[in-house]
């Protein structure tokens, strides 16, 4: 397993994913951006302190989200700061799209039409700044594209250039620094 970066926890989904993201970052969706630069600053240090005890004081690698904004507005509402009142839920966190249907849209040219295609929807999803953005249906997408029905080392080949190509496109597209990215 990869190890999480140390601002970084896992949030439990209600579909039961976890998915890596940075404290700060659910922090400010829970105040909302129009918050003043003082309260900004006061929820950055509050989500710090959270993140730490979740982490280091409970031993949790993981948290749901209800329980981290509870944990937070508790801190906050001392300081005399508000969460909104539509919290982000986990839905509004991540942004999903499966490549099963690029794959389809790449109908008979194959990895051809693919890429490209691949490029301009992580070019579209990244202009929304999610601060999660989860392509799912990786290996599916590779048997679709090379007409397999097993799992071959062509398959895996291909299955490594596209994880390969959107790291490339990641690094060239201008992207909000907090955005991560899964592929599974």
């Amino acid at each position: 397993m990869i190890q999480l970066h140390e601002d970084y926890i896992l949030f439990e989904t209600s579909t039961g994913e976890s998915i890596p993201c940075s404290a700060e970052l659910v922090a400010v969706g829970l105040i909302g951006k129009d918050g003043s630069s003082e309260d900004l600053e006061l929820v950055k240090q509050a989500a710090a302190a959270v993140l730490h005890y979740f982490k280091h004081d409970l031993g949790r690698n993981s948290v749901s989200l209800a329980d981290f904004s509870m944990a937070l507005g508790g801190i906050l509402a001392e300081f005399g700061v508000k969460l909104k009142d539509d919290a982000p839920e986990d839905r509004d966190m991540i942004e999903v799209y499966d490549l099963r249907e690029l794959a389809q849209l790449s109908g008979k040219s194959f990895e051809l039409a693919f890429f490209p295609h691949l490029r301009d929807e992580l070019r579209k999803r990244l202009s929304g700044a999610p601060p999660v953005l989860q392509f799912n249906g990786l290996r599916p997408c590779v048997k679709q594209l090379l007409g397999a029905k097993r799992w071959s080392t062509r398959c895996q080949d291909l299955n490594d250039q596209i994880v390969d190509y959107l790291r490339q496109c990641l690094t060239l597209e201008d992207r909000p620094s907090s955005c991560g990215v899964i592929v599974k």
